[in-house]
């Protein structure tokens, strides 16, 4: 059976789970959405993002040939190891969206040997979220990380590799602690660097409030994460606590370089860091970044 016959569930209508039934519309047989906020249910009822709608997990899921868990890293852990198991026909395609695979991946190890289970991770969002931010293009062009739990099965590779496909995204195929030391460094450690920038100059605004008006496009592009959803990045960072801390370490070995370098007036070594940090981020750029990440742009 191919996507395109299939009832998929979509376990979470936020952000990630409302884009992805934009981008799956009119490329499967029907859309289910499951969401314990009734006004959520109700505005993608109304906007027809999904063809219907429950707060009912069980009653969501049964059904389903694919179910995608687009909640929180935490509730997605609870449902793993406590519910969604017991409530999915044999040979249902299980895949999350969660941002970070080693605990949720041990998790789908323990389900029925007839689940399909594959862990997954579109990189890419926004900083705010709800279903009113929901963009049938999010994935599009995009890196999706698929991670295999230990027992993994052909069948659910290929179709998890369909399913990527359905979104216009691209898979990358890793191991998920693999993938949980890499998205740290560029995933979760930038968010706490910049919640930290955030309270540092909230903390002088308290001395002068004037700073506030002075800042500009350097603060705002820096402090863009800080104004993630909160319980998100909490879910987040907290199941992946020895990566982050890791590179935490790393870090502050760079500040105290640079630290260093100007309380001891040495120019040429100052220059040096700034130097190497440069050309590392115009290599990114040149190489992976600013032209991938504006896939649907011209190029300047």
């Amino acid at each position: 059976m191919t996507l395109q016959d299939q009832t998929v569930a979509i376990v979470g209508l936020g952000l990630m789970g409302g884009s992805t039934a934009l981008a799956l519309r009119n490329k499967v047989q029907r859309l289910v959405g499951v969401d314990p906020d009734a006004a959520t249910l109700d505005y993608a009822l109304q906007r027809g993002i999904v063809d219907a709608a429950t707060p009912d997990l069980r009653e969501g899921v049964s059904e389903a040939q694919t179910v995608i868990l687009a909640a929180p890293v935490r509730v997605i852990l609870d449902m793993l190891q406590n519910r969604i198991g017991s409530y999915l026909r044999a040979n249902t395609l299980l895949i999350d969206l969660g941002s970070t695979k080693a605990r949720i991946c041990e998790a789908m190890s323990n389900l029925p040997i007839s689940v399909l289970a594959m862990g997954g991770h579109p990189m890419c969002g926004k900083e705010r979220s709800g279903i009113q931010e929901a963009d049938a293009t999010l994935y599009r062009g995009r890196p999706f990380v698929l991670c295999a739990p230990r027992r993994v099965t052909p069948a659910a590779r290929l179709r998890a590799l369909e399913l990527v496909d359905a979104l216009a995204a691209v898979p990358v195929e890793m191991d998920p602690d693999r993938h949980d030391h890499l998205v740290a460094g560029i995933s979760h450690l930038p968010y706490l660097l910049s919640t930290a920038l955030v309270r540092t100059v909230d903390g002088e605004a308290r001395v002068d409030p004037m700073i506030w008006q002075l800042a500009a496009s350097g603060f705002r592009d820096t402090s863009r994460l800080a104004a993630s959803d909160i319980r998100m990045m909490s879910d987040i960072i907290s199941t992946n606590t020895t990566a982050i801390a890791r590179l935490l370490a790393l870090f502050r070995v760079q500040l105290a370089m640079l630290e260093v370098a100007l309380i001891s007036h040495d120019s040429e070594e100052l220059a040096a860091l700034l130097q190497s940090a440069h050309d590392a981020r115009v290599r990114w750029a040149a190489e992976y970044g600013l032209e991938q990440l504006l896939p649907n742009r011209q190029k300047q």
